[in-house]
Order: structure tokens, then C-alpha cells, then sequence
């Protein structure tokens, strides 16, 4: 029973997805804007920003080009909110990963400005979400900065997805999976119908990701890739949405921002973090709640995880020879007050949170390498509370 006002951001006004969405949507972006900022990142996606401003130029807008030299970061924004309004731009188009499209989102939001999202992996689903991820010019969590709506027109075409490389589908699998192990925890006892809603969609999402995962993974451009890369980039931003503040993230969040502390990790995908975070949490659930389900749960998840070429342990996360301080740092930033790992219905403090990382690293070397779960194995809730 809804006892409060709630607002939702639910999606995003337009949705342009499948092969050749970016040239699908070329009505679209005149009625957007006239003086766009093309936003992006990467020199391995240089490529496709050049063709896009062309097509931009041909549609007859005048595109800025501007790129972040860092994560999502004040430093960055400044410097490009001070380059859109000299340029007198009137709407951001952000092409790349999920920070660029974290950094476009936020910059349209503080100036004003329409936004066009146009993810170039399916790693996140930071293309679809009111959301933006804050980081230090380093690369370490900030905070997340709730915005006033999603963008308004999310493509998602792909044709540019394909290009990525693969383990950042990889990525978004862990990322999307995890909202199930973090919404059945927080939100799994609500009596709000649309945060129920959201759960349930959030099991669905999860069974379909293990079944499909390793189909999608070896036919890129198949049928089974495309329903995954959707569901990691576009169907995990609608749980989101749904379920609002109310269906949170929990530990496996809260240990990707603890992890992003050290720079030992900052060649993981934000993804690969999060799916640890989801052992780590479940390793919690299991030692610390005494539910049983936990452990069954994480025993599913290793092999799953390592089929995929995620990160199961520390030795995995780049952390083998990390001193017991910079595990320290990592437990306390997820642990400090306020963070979403004290969602869970426990107390967890810095050492409880140190020994569940370390025993599901010990415990990850002794499950046997199994194909990925059955689909009835699958179905039961596992994290449930």
C-alpha cells in the first residue's frame, strides 16, 4: 500500500531500437535540437561520432563535438556545460558507454537542454535510466545523482552495439542480474503494486539472462543476442523505472563503489564489478542471515559467471596481491553511512563485508566449472528474504 507521494521517471519519451535505429531516428532529432553537442569518449567509437556528425550536418543541424577526458566527473561537466553554451547548444547526443551516457544525461539536465542517448555497448543500461553516476577525475564513485526525467529518445541500434567487444555484454549481464539479488532483498516485501511489479519483471529478467546468456555471448548478432543485449540495456532501465526509489540497489552496487576506490580495478567494466558485488552479497546473506538459499544461489552463480569470462574472485578482479589497507578501503567506502549495502535487512560493518569477499573467493575455487543453470534450477528466488 502506497503510503506517500511517489514520482517516477519511468522511460524515456522515444524508443528507436533494431538494426539501423540511428538512421531510423534521423526524423526525430530536428525536432530535438538544431544545435546538438555530440558527446562521447572513446577512440574506439572515434569512428562512429565522425559518421554520425555527417549524418548530423546532412540532416542540417550544426553539431558541437566535445568529448570527456575523464569518467563522469564535475571536471568534465564544467568544462563541457561552459563549451555547450558558448556553442549555444540546444540538446546533448551522447554516443558511447555508460558513463558518457551518464555524463550527457546530467549535462542536459543542469543546462536544460533535450538529450538523445545512443548507447555503443549493451554494458549498462545508463542509456535508458534518470540516473547519473558521479566519479572523481580518478575514476572513483562519487555519488549517483537522481534526475528529473529520462532522456528523450534513447536508439538504440544494433548495428552499433555489435561493434562492441564482447565482455561488455558479458558486463551487462552481471549488471542486469543483479537487480533481481538486490530488489528481492530490499523490495521483495513491499506492498507497493509497482515496486512488486519490478521484482517480479526482475526474476524474469534474471531466468531469461541464465538461459540465454551463453547463446548470445557465442552468436553475436543472433536471436538470442539480440533479446539479451536488450534485456541488459533497455529492460533492466524499465525495472529501474518501475520500481523507483522504493526497489533499491543493495550490496552488489555498494561493493562496485567501494571497489572503483582502488585503481587496481579501474580497468574493469562497471558490470564486472557489480556481478562480484552480487557474490559478495550473497556471501553476506549466508553468514550473516542464515539464509540458506544464499549459498545455493551463489554456487549457481560462479559457473554461470565464469562461462561468461566475469570476475568471480579477487585474484579475477586484478586484487591477488591487494594489502589488507587497500581491502580495508574498499569495505569501508561500501559500509560508510548511508550506502545501499544498509538496505539489507542486517547489520554488516567493514570486517563482515571483508570476510564475505575473501571466503567467496576461497569458496569459488573449490565449485566445480558447470555448464550455466537449467531453466527450473533457475526459477526458484533465491535471494529472497
Amino acid at each position: 500500500m502506497v503510503t506517500a507521494i511517489s514520482q517516477h521517471a519511468i522511460a524515456p519519451a522515444r524508443l528507436v531500437r533494431g538494426p539501423s535505429a540511428w538512421s531510423s531516428s534521423f526524423d526525430s532529432l530536428p525536432s530535438l535540437c538544431r544545435r546538438p553537442m555530440l558527446l562521447g569518449r572513446s577512440p574506439a567509437t572515434a569512428h562512429l561520432r565522425k559518421q554520425a556528425c555527417a549524418d548530423l550536418l546532412y540532416l542540417g543541424l550544426e553539431p558541437l563535438a566535445a568529448n570527456l577526458l575523464f569518467d563522469c566527473c564535475e571536471h568534465d561537466l564544467q568544462r563541457l556545460a561552459a563549451e555547450a553554451q558558448a556553442g549555444r547548444c540546444d540538446g546533448v547526443i551522447a554516443m558511447g558507454g555508460g558513463k558518457v551516457l551518464d555524463a550527457g544525461k546530467l549535462l542536459a539536465h543542469r543546462l536544460g537542454l533535450s538529450c538523445i542517448t545512443v548507447p555503443t555497448s549493451a554494458a549498462t543500461c545508463a542509456g535508458w535510466t534518470a540516473l547519473a553516476n558521479l566519479y572523481s577525475a580518478e575514476g572513483a564513485f562519487r555519488s549517483d545523482v537522481a534526475l528529473d526525467r529520462c532522456p528523450d529518445l534513447l536508439i538504440f541500434d544494433h548495428d552499433l552495439v555489435l561493434q562492441a567487444p564482447g565482455h561488455t555484454l558479458a558486463s551487462g549481464i552481471a549488471d542486469a542480474i543483479a537487480k533481481w539479488y538486490e530488489a528481492s532483498v530490499s523490495s521483495g516485501a513491499s506492498g507497493d503494486g509497482l515496486v512488486q511489479q519490478a521484482v517480479q519483471q526482475a526474476r524474469v529478467l534474471r531466468d531469461q539472462l541464465l538461459l540465454e546468456a551463453e547463446a548470445a555471448l557465442a552468436e553475436p548478432g543472433g536471436e538470442a543476442w539480440v533479446r539479451v543485449a536488450e534485456a541488459a540495456a533497455l529492460t533492466a532501465g524499465l525495472i529501474g523505472g518501475l520500481g523507483g526509489a522504493r526497489c533499491r540497489t543493495v550490496a552488489a552496487h555498494a561493493v562496485h563503489n567501494g571497489l572503483t576506490q582502488l585503481p587496481a580495478c579501474h580497468h574493469l567494466l562497471h558490470g564486472e564489478k557489480v556481478g562480484f558485488g552480487v557474490l559478495a552479497q550473497l556471501r553476506l546473506e549466508e553468514l550473516l542471515g542464515g539464509h540458506r538459499l544464499a549459498s545455493q544461489a551463489r554456487r549457481q552463480l560462479i559457473p554461470f559467471f565464469r562461462a561468461l569470462g566475469l570476475p568471480v574472485s579477487l585474484e579475477d578482479l586484478g586484487l591477488a596481491e591487494a594489502s589488507l589497507n587497500d581491502l580495508n578501503t574498499v569495505c569501508s567506502f561500501a559500509v560508510q553511512p548511508g550506502s545501499d549495502l544498509h538496505h539489507l535487512p542486517f547489520a554488516v560493518s567493514a570486517n563482515d563485508l571483508l570476510t564475505a569477499m575473501v571466503s567467496t573467493m576461497a569458496e569459488s575455487r573449490q565449485v566445480e566449472f558447470i555448464s550455466a543453470p537449467c531453466a527450473e534450477t533457475s526459477r526458484c528466488p533465491e535471494s529472497s528474504p
